[in-house]
């Protein structure tokens, strides 16, 4: 299988030819008219470079992901047209639900292993935009040019790697969408129609599906002064021990003792009974394992965006106590994950 080429096609340093548009955090999304609203992905910001034979995929920070992808590589190398740049999401579905966790497995050192995993969980391109076909130049035209160009272009290939992300002008579309996959989509992302591509600016809005999950509190860390630092979280596994499954922090000062209170009585506890937090690592050279382990009496309500190898992937947001629910119920089964674009695609159509 052909590599991707170890020179950008589209310009001369050698680096990303150029950075994506980002979009802005909002609570809403604007009001038409001159929007144009698009599924949001929950996946690798992909730019795609190709200048004959050389070929390149581009990360948002500017990295190279085409020796990660080799499947796509070759999958950009058979269109007809020589000279592409597009803009799009790197997704791999396993089953009907998108792998957050194996595209990550795909950034690994040896070729080998890479080979593997394109074979076993290959990827799927899907395109959003498009900066350039053959001699046409689209960077400087408006969205409404680009989109109608990126249509024509597609319904031109054929590939099932290669899909296209759905768009409406209607924000009562738009709004259906987050009601109506249930959280299975990562969020809606709203464009004006009239804008040009803006490499790097945050010019896009974008809105969130807001997920909460029910867990089990089933330990602390402390801050240097003795306070609460995070709540660490757990959700029960099949063989009904607690799994360490994310955080909480970034409390105020002025909330901390209120929770030093409501923890001290549950303290001395088993803490976590399966997945425990852990120690130093590579990455967190400074972390410390030690935590202060609780019975399994508190469950906590908690806002969270992804979930990526039955972990949050990231913090997430104290919402409210709830002394209502059984710690027992709170299990991963709660848990949404988002569907495969096939099938997403299919529902929001």
């Amino acid at each position: 299988m052909a590599r991707a080429s170890s020179s950008s096609p589209s310009t001369d340093e050698g680096g990303a030819p150029l950075a994506p548009m980002e979009a802005q955090l909002v609570e809403t999304l604007p009001e038409p008219p001159g929007w144009q609203y698009e599924p949001k992905w929950d996946g690798f910001r992909a730019i795609v470079d190709r200048d004959g034979e050389d070929i390149e995929i581009w990360s948002k920070s500017g990295k190279r992901l085409g020796r990660y992808f080799p499947e796509m590589v070759e999958h950009v190398r058979g269109l007809s047209q020589k000279h592409l740049l597009l803009d799009g999401e790197l997704v791999i579905p396993i089953g009907d639900h998108l792998s957050f966790d194996a595209l990550q497995a795909r950034l690994h050192p040896a070729p080998s292993r890479i080979a593997k995993l394109s074979e076993e969980t290959p990827a799927q391109l899907i395109l959003f935009d498009v900066l350039r076909i053959d001699s046409n130049d689209l960077r400087d035209q408006t969205l409404t040019v680009r989109r109608a160009a990126l249509e024509t272009w597609y319904r031109s290939i054929a590939n099932p790697s290669i899909m296209l992300s759905p768009a409406s002008q209607s924000l009562e579309q738009a709004t259906i969408w987050l009601k109506e996959t249930g959280g299975a989509l990562d969020g809606v992302i709203a464009k004006a129609l009239d804008d040009t591509y803006q490499p790097g600016n945050r010019a896009m809005r974008k809105v969130k599906q807001l997920r909460t999950a029910d867990c089990v509190v089933g330990g602390y860390r402390k801050t240097e002064n003795g306070g609460v630092a995070s709540l660490l979280l757990g959700l029960y596994n099949d063989a009904d021990e607690l799994d360490l499954i994310g955080f909480s922090s970034g409390f105020a000062a002025v909330d901390r003792e209120a929770l030093a209170k409501a923890l001290k009585p549950h303290e001395g506890g088993p803490g976590f009974t399966g997945k425990a937090p852990g120690g130093p690592s590579r990455w967190s050279p400074n972390k410390n394992g030690d935590y202060i382990p609780l019975d399994h009496e508190l469950v906590v309500e908690v806002i969270y965006d992804q979930v990526t190898a039955r972990r949050f992937r990231h913090g997430t947001r104290f919402h409210r106590w709830r002394p209502d629910k059984l710690p027992e119920n709170c299990t991963f089964d709660q848990l949404v994950r988002e569907l495969a674009p096939a099938e997403l695609i299919e529902l929001i159509r």
